[in-house]
C-alpha cells in the first residue's frame, strides 16, 4: 500500500488552494475577534457605558447568533450551487466585513465593530457547510482522513496564530489598531485570490428550492441526520467535542489569573499546548488509521479526553500559587509541566476523536444533502457551546471551582461516550479490532486495493486462527460480513464483535440443515445489497499449518449470485496464541507476543464464471507462500 502521506496533498491543486483559503479564513477571524475583544476589554469606557463583562458576552452572542439563523440556508446553498464559486463568494463577503471593521476601528464606532462581528459570524456560517462538503468531491476515500486531519490541524494552528497576532497588534501603541485593520484586509484579499484556484466541485442537488425559513429548514436538516443513525450520533459526538473543548478553553483566562497566578502570556501558553495537541492528534489519525476512516479511534479519543481531564483536575488541585509569574517563571516550575502535558494530551486525543467523525459523516451521508447535514451539525455545535457556557455559569453559582468543573466535564464525557457507543456498537467493535491490530500484531498489507471500493464481492482466505476475521476487517477499508462456523460465532466477547459486524453463522448439513439454508439466504441478500462477504472455504481452522481442501459452498454462492471473488492470504499467524499449533488455541500464554509481525495479501478479483475450487485454493496457497 505505497500511497503518499497526507502532506503530499498540500502539493495538489485539488486540495492545496482550499486548505490555504480555510487556513487564512480561520486566521483572519481570530485576528479580528481577538483584537476586538482586547480593545473592548481594556478601552470599554471609550466605546460605551456598558460593563466589560456585559460587552464581552454581547460580542460572543453576536458572533454565535448567525449560526442559528443562517446555517440551514447555507447548507441548501452549498448543495444547490457549485462549491468553488460559493467559496469565492464567502471570501468576498469576508473582505467586505473586514473593510467595514476597519472603518469601525478608525471611527471608534462600537456599532460598526459589532455589526462587523455579526457579519463575520454570518460569513463563517455560510462557509461551514461547503468547507466539509467539498472534501469528498476532491479527495479519494483513502485521502479523507489525511485531508480532514490537515484541515483540523490547520484550523487549530490558524486560531492560535490569529489570536496571538491580533492580541499583539492591537496592544501596540499608536499604530496597533491600524495594523489590525490592514492585516485583516490583506489576509481576506489573499484568501479571495487563492479561492480562484480551487477546482470546480459540481452541485450535489441543483434542483432544490431554497427554503428561507430557518426554523423549518433546521428541522428538515435534523430529519436528514436522523435518517442515518450512525451519521446522527456522529454529529452528536462532534457537537459534544465542541461542548467539551469550549468549556475548557473558555476557562483559560480565569485559570491563569486566579489559580496559576500567571500573566496574560500564560493564557497564550495554555492555548498553545491545547492547539498543538489538537493539530498533532489530527495529523496522527492518518498513520493510526491506515489511510481509511477508522472509527475505532473515536472511543480511543474518548478515553484520553476523560483520563487526562481527570488528571488535570488533580494537577490543578495540588497546585500551590507562588504569586504573579510570567512565562519563564511558569515554565521553571516542574508542576506546571504536568498541567501543560495534560492540556497537550487532551488536544491529541481530541484530534483522534474528531477527525474520524468528520470523515465518517462525509462518506456515510447522501451526497445530495451532505451540505445540509453539515449545516445541521454546525447548528448543534453552536447549541452545545451555548450549553457549555450555561453549565459553567450554573456550576460556578453552585460554588464549583475551575478544577472541579474540569473534573465534572471529564466524567460527563465518559458517561456520554458509554451512551453513544452502546447505541452504536460499531464504534466499540472497531475500537476492539483496532486495539488488537495495534497492540498484538503488526500487519504488513499488500494488494488490498484489489478489493473493490463499491459493489458486491466474495473474499476468500485461508483459516489459521480465531482472530482471522478481525485482522482482515481491521485491514480493509470496507465493512465485511464474514461467514463463520457457529461455534466460533458463539465464543464469549468475540460474539459481541461478530454480531455487531453482522457476521453470518453457518453449520454443516449434518449439524443443522436449517441454519445452513438460512446462512445461504443471508449471503445472497447481502450480495444483492452490495455487501462484501468474507469466507474461509476450508470450513475449519487449520491444526497442521497447511490448507485443508476448500469446500464447494463457494460455487453454490456464485451460482445463485454471480459476483467477483477476491483471493486473500494471511501469513505469519501459525504458531501464534490464537492458532492451534501444538494443541488448542489460546491455551499457551507463553505464545502471546505483542507486536508480532504478520501479513495479509490480496490478488486480483476472479470473474465468477472462471472460479473453480481447485484453482482458487492454489491461488490462496501461492499468495501465502512459505510464511505460515
Amino acid at each position: 500500500m505505497t500511497q503518499p502521506n497526507q502532506f503530499q496533498l498540500l502539493k495538489l491543486r485539488r486540495f492545496a488552494p482550499f486548505f490555504g483559503v480555510q487556513f487564512l479564513g480561520a486566521l483572519n477571524d481570530n485576528v479580528f475577534k481577538q483584537a476586538l475583544v482586547i480593545l473592548l476589554a481594556y478601552q470599554t469606557a471609550s466605546f460605551t457605558s456598558m460593563s466589560t463583562d456585559l460587552l464581552q458576552n454581547v460580542a460572543q452572542a453576536l458572533f454565535v447568533l448567525p449560526f442559528f439563523l443562517f446555517s440551514a440556508t447555507a447548507g441548501q446553498l452549498a448543495d444547490k450551487y457549485e462549491k468553488s464559486r460559493l467559496i469565492s463568494v464567502t471570501v468576498a463577503i469576508e473582505l467586505a466585513v473586514m473593510l467595514l471593521g476597519a472603518v469601525g476601528f478608525f471611527l471608534h464606532s462600537l456599532q460598526l465593530l459589532l455589526l462587523a462581528l455579526f457579519l463575520g459570524g454570518v460569513q463563517s456560517a455560510l462557509f461551514g457547510p461547503v468547507k466539509y462538503a467539498i472534501l469528498p468531491q476532491h479527495l479519494k476515500e483513502t485521502e479523507l482522513v489525511g485531508g480532514n486531519g490537515l484541515v483540523e490541524m490547520g484550523t487549530s494552528v490558524a486560531i492560535l496564530v490569529g489570536m496571538m497576532l491580533g492580541a499583539w497588534l492591537v496592544s501596540q501603541a499608536g499604530w496597533g489598531v491600524a495594523a489590525v485593520a490592514a492585516a485583516s484586509i490583506a489576509i481576506a484579499a489573499a484568501g479571495l485570490a487563492l479561492s480562484r484556484l480551487i477546482p470546480l466541485a459540481p452541485a450535489a442537488d441543483p434542483g432544490i428550492r431554497i427554503n428561507w425559513n430557518p426554523l423549518t429548514e433546521t428541522w428538515r436538516n435534523f430529519c436528514f441526520m436522523r435518517g442515518n443513525r450512525t451519521v446522527f450520533l456522529s454529529v452528536l459526538g462532534i457537537s459534544w467535542f465542541w461542548f467539551y473543548g469550549s468549556l475548557f478553553i473558555t476557562q483559560f483566562p480565569a485559570l491563569s489569573k486566579n489559580i496559576l497566578a500567571g500573566s496574560e502570556l500564560v493564557v497564550t501558553l495554555l492555548l498553545i499546548a491545547f492547539s498543538i495537541g489538537i493539530g498533532t492528534g489530527s495529523l496522527l489519525c492518518e498513520r493510526l488509521s491506515g489511510r481509511k476512516v477508522e472509527i475505532g479511534l473515536v472511543p480511543f479519543g474518548s478515553i484520553g479526553l476523560t483520563l487526562f481531564g481527570i488528571d488535570l483536575y488533580f494537577a490543578l488541585s495540588g497546585h500551590v500559587a507562588h504569586g504573579p509569574v510570567g512565562v519563564s517563571e511558569f515554565l521553571g516550575d516542574l508542576g506546571h509541566w504536568r498541567i501543560l502535558a495534560d492540556l497537550l494530551l487532551i488536544g491529541i486525543f481530541g484530534g483522534f476523536y474528531i477527525v474520524p467523525l468528520y470523515a465518517l459523516i462525509q462518506i456515510r451521508s447522501e451526497a445530495s444533502h451532505r451540505s445540509r447535514i453539515i449545516a445541521g451539525n454546525n447548528i448543534l455545535n453552536a447549541l452545545f457551546m451555548v450549553g457549555a457556557a450555561l453549565l459553567a455559569i450554573v456550576m460556578f453559582q453552585l460554588g464549583f471551582t475551575i478544577p472541579q468543573l474540569f473534573l465534572a466535564t471529564a466524567l460527563l464525557n465518559a458517561a456520554v461516550a458509554v451512551y453513544i457507543y452502546t447505541l452504536v456498537p460499531e464504534f466499540t467493535v472497531r475500537f476492539l479490532v483496532w486495539l488488537l491490530i495495534h497492540s498484538v500484531y503488526r500487519v504488513e498489507k499488500s494488494g488490498l486495493d484489489h478489493i473493490p471500493d463499491k459493489g458486491p464481492a466474495v473474499l476468500v482466505c485461508n483459516h489459521v486462527s480465531y482472530v482471522d476475521a478481525l485482522i482482515i476487517a481491521a485491514a480493509c477499508r470496507r465493512p465485511i460480513r464474514f461467514v463463520m462456523d457457529h461455534r466460533i460465532f458463539s465464543i464469549p466477547v468475540l460474539n459481541f464483535i461478530f454480531r455487531s459486524s453482522r457476521c453470518i453463522p453457518i453449520a454443516s448439513a449434518k449439524e443443522d440443515p436449517a441454519m445452513l439454508e438460512r446462512a445461504y439466504d443471508e449471503i445472497a441478500r447481502g450480495l444483492e445489497a452490495g455487501d462484501l462477504i468474507g469466507l474461509f472455504p476450508e470450513g475449519r481452522i487449520t491444526d497442521t499449518g497447511e490448507l485443508y481442501p476448500f469446500r464447494p459452498g463457494i460455487k453454490r454462492i456464485l451460482d445463485r449470485t454471480p459476483v467477483p471473488v477476491v483471493p486473500l492470504a494471511l501469513r505469519g499467524l501459525w504458531g501464534s496464541f490464537f492458532s492451534r499449533k501444538g494443541g488448542p488455541a489460546m491455551s499457551r500464554p507463553g505464545r502471546f507476543a505483542l507486536f508480532k509481525k504478520i501479513g495479509l495479501v490480496a490478488d486480483r478479483p476472479v470473474a465468477p464464471q472462471l472460479v473453480t475450487i481447485e484453482a482458487l485454493q492454489s491461488q490462496v496457497l501461492a499468495l501465502r507462500g512459505d510464511w505460515k
